[in-house]
């Protein structure tokens, strides 16, 4: 957890946890860099952090937060991962 911030209670952890999940679910039209962004300082931190986490490279996430890069399905299930969710494609 970043160093700047107070360390949470476990019950403020999964507030925060389950508020992610739901802003990132009734968000759909937000691009990855967005979403990315978003969990990143909702969970409170760092690129590092959440690379390490995420078992993907700090270089990569950070490329996906500057859209330099929209990361691939895998490396967003990764992150994504993090939180449960996963990024998918679905037949309309």
């Amino acid at each position: 957890m970043d160093k700047r911030y107070k360390p949470l209670n476990l019950s403020e952890q999964l507030r925060i946890r389950q508020q992610v999940v739901e802003d990132i679910l009734n968000n759909p039209q937000w691009p990855l860099q967005q979403v990315v962004q978003h969990l990143k300082t909702s969970l409170r931190l760092t690129t590092a952090e959440l690379a390490k986490v995420a078992g993907i490279s700090a270089r990569t996430l950070q490329d996906i937060e500057q859209g330099r890069s929209q990361g691939t399905v895998q490396t967003m299930n990764k992150i994504l991962g993090v939180m449960g969710l996963r990024l998918g494609v679905c037949k309309q």
